[in-house]
């Protein structure tokens, strides 16, 4: 949590002008979240903290029944989070757009976020979109360029579309390079298993080669007729 707080707090700061962004903002509500953009639209809440126990224990374990177990209980773990996200920080009737982000400091959980139908779905229906440190950045361009043009709560719903794209493009990208490694490793495979087999190949034939006169059978080990018999 930490981390991910330090991590954010660092995006905010290096992309967005000082006065755009507030740290640790507190509703009236009593909830405190992370971070939030002010816009022209309202404030955009950002929450940093994200359950990653049994993400982690899922990927360690090699045993297929407790990975399964444990990924339902990551799944849970996520909904719980979104549903604690909606919840506390989508408040629109203290100043909040009707999205927030759940930023999540790893490529990988993201990845195994929004490839879960379920939980992309609840998510969505939630409004509480999913953002990675890749994904993110491109919503800090976008903010920016709102800024610049003053033009935030014209562009607001736009800027949560094209997030989303960028996420699907980021899933398909990923299925192209999983593709891509197969048959290169496959090839690779291939190749060994050609090589092995010319340097067999090789060596049986230099051993042919190194075969002496000396070494060749003669004719009374094989019961041959000899000179004399023959006349």
């Amino acid at each position: 949590g930490n981390i991910g707080e330090q991590v954010l707090k660092e995006l905010l700061t290096q992309f967005l002008p000082r006065n755009t962004f507030k740290l640790q903002h507190r509703f009236k509500a009593g909830g405190i979240v992370d971070a939030v953009i002010i816009t022209e639209a309202g404030l955009i809440p950002i929450d940093s903290k994200f359950p990653m126990e049994n993400f982690k224990k899922m990927y360690a374990t090699e045993d297929v029944k407790e990975k399964k177990a444990l990924e339902k209980d990551f799944t849970n773990d996520v909904k719980k989070h979104i549903d604690a996200i909606s919840l506390k920080y989508i408040l629109t009737h203290e100043g909040t757009i009707d999205f927030a982000l759940m930023y999540i400091p790893s490529e990988s959980v993201y990845y195994e976020i929004v490839n879960n139908e379920s939980l992309y779905e609840y998510s969505s229906k939630k409004r509480v979109l999913a953002v990675s440190p890749m994904t993110f950045y491109a919503f800090l361009r976008s903010i920016l360029i709102g800024f610049e043009g003053q033009k935030i709560s014209q562009q607001a719903h736009n800027i949560l579309a094209n997030l989303r794209s960028v996420q699907q493009e980021y899933s398909k990208a990923n299925e192209n390079l999983e593709t891509l490694s197969r048959h290169i490793t496959n090839s690779y495979n291939m190749m060994t298993q050609v090589i092995t087999s010319f340097d067999k190949l090789g060596q049986q034939i230099k051993n042919t080669n190194q075969i002496s006169p000396e070494n060749n059978v003669k004719n009374t080990d094989l019961n041959l007729p000899s000179e004399k018999n023959l006349s």
